[in-house]
């Protein structure tokens, strides 16, 4: 651990014997409260670190508001060099980055491993945004006149991620944002914090005249920091993820002042297995929808709706691959499935499976404590496949662990009816080699999700694509197609190039 640390800029630090609570490139030390890091896999001590103070915050968006104005006059393609160099960081420092990732939040490292390419993968199509951000001109109504969009930067981002992900969605976020020419004031969740020292200490070692101090900020904090940075006026959008209470929270907040926030929140995300479905393809989405990051993903599988005339069998061939999965350390190799994030995840998830049964659930496999053949202080758990029908009001709800809720239908229309009955609308996929079924799913009957799939799991999305969901899921929009507009500010402008002053639509207004 101690090489990781190094080769992320963490040792000194770590001598220190605390991180401080907020991180620039002006870094502050923390006079919060004290807090330790536990990693999930043995509960090993990883750091103790301090929070941020209230005026600690203060006085970062205050630096992160100087820094916009000036990051927004920088030309956008050398903005986009800012963030090409991140990206070249983050390859340099990819297995290093991964394995910081797997020992805070638990992940395999091959799952880490991805999460450190997304980073990549977004900077790289941030860059090529930098020299994209088009507006449009539009013919005018009025003679001699031109008229045209033009989008300009917002100022200041706050950006608020949960533990899962701890890298990969500030990189969603800042390639993003920082293209854009914004500044960023990032608050981590407490579980992965040195994910994002980390993530800061490589940004600080970007090499660009134009890059002002305090351009990017890490605070340490609880949901009382989250709260202050949505609060204030001086940040110009609010981007939280996590879970839906949490959201509604921060929406409140920044609704109060009429701010702009963009939300990505739970997911209870549901697959239809159909009668033309190719199942060893679907068995295999399944399995990894469900069980990757030990079901703590927003787009991991909640909901399996099978048709009743394949449900034996699949099922059958389901129970059977959840017997084969690997539950261990998730930087061994082979191993399939990590830890939960702490006591209190597995805490819930056992009382979910509990209050599945008392709704008429039966446990198919799964659904108990590992102790044996994991490390000890560890929170590792069987993922559980639960048959209980599909309006039972357990499976309303995320519980985020591996708990697969498994429902049958007869008509397509039934399926797609008991898969958009929750009150979240993320993720969604059908298996089908009906080419009617896949179009109805994917139209404005069908899924009513941010994200419906043909053939492939809900779990995982490209770069390319616009990331987000409906409903309880907040409506925010990540990563690829337009979502980069979300970042900026529309103006519409008309040029008058006559010697006349027509009014829109005819009006006549003579001058005495």
């Amino acid at each position: 651990m101690g090489a990781i640390f190094k080769q992320l800029g963490l040792t000194e630090l770590q001598q220190q014997d605390h991180y401080p609570g907020v991180l620039s490139d002006q870094a502050l030390s923390g006079g919060g409260s004290r807090f330790k890091v536990v990693s999930p896999i043995d509960g090993h001590v990883l750091a103790s670190c301090h929070q941020a103070t209230h005026e600690q915050i203060q006085q970062s968006i205050k630096q992160a508001s100087s820094a916009a104005d000036q990051w927004c006059l920088v030309p956008a393609p050398r903005r986009g060099e800012l963030v090409r160099q991140l990206g070249n960081l983050f390859r340099e420092h990819k297995p290093a980055l991964a394995r910081l990732i797997t020992l805070e939040c638990g992940k395999i490292l091959q799952e880490s491993l991805g999460e450190v390419q997304e980073v990549i993968d977004i900077c790289d199509y941030a860059v090529g945004l930098s020299r994209q951000l088009h507006g449009l001109t539009i013919v005018s109504e009025r003679p001699a006149h031109r008229m045209m969009e033009q989008w300009h930067p917002l100022g200041v981002v706050g950006v608020i991620t949960a533990f899962n992900f701890p890298m990969a969605v500030w990189g969603w976020n800042a390639a993003l944002a920082l293209v854009c020419g914004n500044a960023i004031i990032w608050k981590p969740s407490l579980q992965t914090p040195l994910c994002a020292l980390a993530c800061q200490n490589l940004f600080n070692q970007l090499q660009l005249p134009e890059c002002p101090d305090g351009l990017s900020a890490v605070v340490l904090g609880d949901a009382e920091a989250g709260q202050q940075i949505s609060a204030s006026v001086s940040v110009d959008l609010v981007s939280a993820t996590g879970s839906v209470p949490m959201g509604k929270q921060v929406a409140a907040t920044v609704a109060t002042r009429l701010g702009k926030s963009l939300l990505e929140l739970g997911g209870n995300n549901g697959l239809i297995v159909t009668p033309s479905a190719n199942r060893e393809l679907a068995l295999r989405a399944v399995l990894f929808s469900a069980v990757a990051t030990c079901g703590q993903r927003c787009t991991s599988l909640r909901r399996l709706i099978v048709h009743r005339s394949v449900l034996e069998n699949f099922v059958q061939q389901l129970v059977q691959a959840y017997a084969s999965i690997c539950v261990g350390n998730p930087l061994d190799e082979g191993t399939l499935v990590g830890p939960l994030i702490c006591e209190q995840a597995r805490a819930t998830m056992m009382n979910s499976l509990e209050t599945a049964r008392s709704q008429g659930g039966v446990l198919l496999a799964g659904g108990k404590a590992v102790s044996s053949g994991v490390p000890r202080g560890g929170f590792y758990v069987e993922p559980a496949l639960v048959k209980i029908t599909s309006d039972a009001p357990i499976v309303q709800q995320e519980t985020f662990a591996p708990i697969l809720y498994i429902s049958e239908y007869d008509e397509l229309d039934q399926a797609i009816e008991i898969h958009n009955a929750v009150p979240q609308g993320l993720s969604s996929a059908i298996f089908t080699d009906n080419m009617q079924e896949a179009e109805i799913f994917l139209s404005a009957i069908g899924s009513d999700c941010g994200i419906a799939n043909v053939n492939i799991g809900t779990s995982g999305a490209e770069i390319g694509g616009a990331f987000g969901g409906e409903k309880d899921t907040g409506g925010g929009r990540e990563s690829g197609s337009d979502a980069w507009k979300t970042y900026m500010r529309r103006a519409t402008n008309t040029i008058n190039y006559s010697n006349q002053l027509p009014l829109a639509q005819g009006i006549k207004f003579p001058i005495a």
